[in-house]
């Protein structure tokens, strides 16, 4: 067989049921493929043949990558117990090294699950840390990125290419600090990493020079588990959509917390990566969203992101508390929205189509009614020009102008009632609080 045959591989799953995943031993630096075979045996070996003459290889152990320990790796898959042993593992560890919430203890724990599964999901959530300098977010995310699967540790202060190539290759967990952007060209190519990485299916489209020095557009897969750490919110809210955060900071460190990171940190994510990689083996091809464990009054979106994580949570308290993290969430939008212009607009706009007779409703009106609303409440007055252009703009509405006069059709009462849930408000309800 000739060399040409060999293909240096990280992950594979074979047609023949076969799992294969990339092992590094730290103390031999040698690299190897541990196997996992349908009836359940595990193995490592240094090639593995696959029907067509294909021979896959190791990466070498001399790839920076993973010697750097920039891209972290089990060295051999090892027993864990069963499940409920695995997670109270993870916590003791989790709880060892780093000082989070009770309640996002049991998220973090079940994010690790779900990063070595993640394929068996079309969404992935992300995980934040979100604080001041000094909080703890660096260690949160150093203790909790190192359990995860095949975690690529990068900053914002990154070059964008290198991230794009190894996530690319290693589709492993992005673990990101200091995420907190400024407006360049960077700051675009890394946000539509986290646009287009919660959704299978979305790669970013980037142009590459070829060995002719010809430019030409390639797909990176940019999907898999994220674990992001800084200061601020995105002002975008549907990526804000996409994280579960815990804020840093907001109450004194525990006693027991290391200052400093301890060596053994990376002793002890190692034997967790082990156990892991055969959590990996034994569960990929089992687990699977279960829409029956969505929090309940949620809107889909939310539900989407944590579905993963809630599917695999059996503790009914861990569950209990994450969709209770979700309905606060869900309160906390509703709260902004009712504040928001559109909330006002469709405010007026809703109590005119619940009271006018069946037909068209004037833009004029519209605007009598939103500026009589004002004078109560202090609130600037409108145009009719504006309110065409921010119900067109804004509202997504359609408007026509019949007989010299602009109007909402009656055929848009169906958007205006669809909006006017979606922003928590009822015909007729103004919120005068300041």
């Amino acid at each position: 067989m000739s060399p040409t045959d060999a293909v240096p591989t990280i992950s594979r799953r074979l047609a023949d049921g076969r799992l294969v995943e990339l092992v590094y031993d730290p103390d031999r630096q040698a690299t190897a493929l541990a196997i996992h075979d349908p009836d359940g045996a595990t193995h490592l070996v240094p090639e593995v043949s696959v029907a067509g003459g294909e021979r896959l290889i190791p990466y070498a152990a001399t790839n920076n990558l993973i010697a750097t320990g920039c891209v972290l790796l089990p060295s051999e898959p090892v027993d864990y117990g069963d499940k409920a042993q695995l997670l109270a593992d993870i916590r003791t560890y989790l709880r060892r090294y780093v000082d989070l919430s009770p309640a996002f203890e049991g998220v973090a724990a079940h994010y690790a699950l779900f990063s070595w599964v993640y394929e068996a999901f079309s969404e992935a959530p992300y995980l934040r840390f979100r604080g001041d300098y000094g909080t703890g977010k660096t260690r949160a995310l150093l203790a909790l990125g190192s359990i995860c699967y095949k975690p690529f540790f990068a900053s914002g202060a990154s070059t964008v290419s290198p991230i794009f190539h190894v996530l690319d290759a290693f589709q492993g967990t992005l673990v990101l600090d200091e995420a907190d952007f400024r407006f360049t060209d960077a700051t675009a190519s890394l946000t539509k990493v986290l646009n287009n990485g919660n959704a299978v299916g979305l790669p970013v489209l980037r142009s590459v020079a070829n060995r002719h020095k010809e430019y030409s557009p390639r797909a990176f897969r940019v999907f898999g588990p994220k674990l992001v750490g800084m200061r601020e919110r995105f002002g975008d809210e549907a990526l804000e959509s996409r994280f579960l955060t815990e804020e840093t900071g907001l109450r004194p460190l525990r006693d027991d917390i290391p200052l400093a990171t301890p060596a053994d940190l990376q002793t002890d994510a190692l034997i967790l990566r082990n156990k892991l990689l055969m959590w990996r083996f034994r569960n990929l091809n089992v687990v699977a969203s279960d829409p029956s464990r969505a929090a309940p009054d949620v809107e889909p979106r939310l539900n989407q992101t944590a579905l993963p994580l809630l599917s695999l949570m059996d503790d009914l308290a861990v569950r209990g508390a994450l969709q209770q993290r979700l309905a606060l969430e869900q309160a906390r939008l509703r709260a902004d929205r009712a504040g928001a212009p559109e909330a006002r607009v469709l405010v007026a706009l809703s109590g005119l189509f619940a009271s006018a007779t069946p037909g068209a409703v004037p833009i004029s009106a519209v605007v009598e009614r939103l500026n009589a609303e004002g004078v109560k409440t202090g609130s600037q007055t409108v145009t009719a020009k504006w309110m065409g252009w921010f119900l067109r703009t804004r509202l997504r509405l359609t408007t026509l102008r019949t007989r010299g006069v602009y109007v909402i059709p009656s055929s848009e009462a169906g958007k205006v009632e669809a909006l006017a849930r979606r922003f928590g408000v009822a015909a007729g309800v103004v919120d005068t609080a300041p």
